[in-house]
């Protein structure tokens, strides 16, 4: 499934610009600590967080996760936003929680 897919028929939020790219998610993987998700975390993936911070940005960058989502409709600094924008990193917010997320994802087949 592609990013913008889920964005469509999970009706999350698409809150860094529309990339000129698409990426295909593989699988999905749920941490708030960096240094666990750079060392586990796999190429492809939908990385969910609550973290908002710029280093979200770089870390999804050095392992080519395909999105980041943010549940709960946490706010997401323009900073990030920025920089998101700036490496081609789709970042999409949602109100459900992490655990509905996963069931979301579940559902959709991934």
């Amino acid at each position: 499934m592609q990013v913008m897919d889920l964005v469509k028929k999970a009706n999350f939020k698409l809150i860094t610009s529309d990339p000129l790219i698409s990426r295909k998610i593989k699988g999905v993987y749920c941490c708030d600590l960096l240094s666990w998700v750079m060392a586990r975390a796999k190429e492809g993936d939908a990385w969910i967080t609550v973290q908002t911070h710029m280093n979200i940005v770089a870390v999804a960058s050095l392992l080519e996760i395909s999105c980041i989502i943010i549940p709960e409709s946490i706010p997401v600094e323009k900073e990030t936003i920025d920089k998101a924008n700036e490496e081609n990193i789709f970042i999409l917010s949602t109100d459900l929680n992490s655990y509905e997320i996963f069931c979301k994802m579940k559902q959709l087949g991934l």
